[in-house]
């Protein structure tokens, strides 16, 4: 578990999610802002349940009232194949650093795991914030009817050995 604090001096801390985070990590899913209009039908079902985060390598990042449901963002780290799966950040939340903060403990897990790269199947509306955040593009994911129908940027982060 770290702590870090983001510009505005909140203390932001990134914990592994638990079976009871499930209920909060689907809501900020669905509730994306990102993935409204032509995109919300990618996330209408979507579900991170409690058996999703004992799979995999999830973390919440949480403000000091995480108490009262307050979770600012999370993301997910499948390990085989190295997959950045998941990355959300409260629509109230965004543009605090909490991404980044995010993205930075999600390279550190990598590392840590030995993994040397971590692809992603980047949201259009997410690419820029990738390759702002060091990932490097590598291809396009062709649409994938009915689930996806657009083409979606693949990026990859290379992770190199400290």
């Amino acid at each position: 578990m770290s702590s870090r604090t983001s510009p505005i001096s909140q203390p932001i801390t990134i914990r592994r999610a638990v079976a009871r985070d499930a209920k909060r990590l689907t809501r900020l899913v669905r509730g994306s802002g990102a993935y409204e209009g032509k995109y919300a039908a990618a996330v209408a079902g979507y579900r991170v349940g409690p058996d999703y985060i004992e799979a995999h390598r999830a973390y919440v990042a949480v403000g000091p009232d995480e108490h009262g449901g307050r979770v600012l963002g999370f993301y997910s780290l499948v390990l085989a194949p190295p997959e950045l799966d998941l990355l959300f950040v409260a629509d109230e939340a965004q543009g605090r650093g909490i991404g980044r903060l995010l993205v930075a403990h999600m390279l550190s897990e990598a590392r840590a795991a030995g993994l040397d790269r971590v692809m992603v199947v980047s949201h259009l509306p997410a690419a820029d914030f990738y390759h702002r955040v060091g990932a490097v593009r590598i291809g396009t994911a062709l649409a994938n009817p009915p689930a996806v129908l657009w083409d979606r940027p693949e990026f990859e982060f290379r992770i190199p050995s400290e």
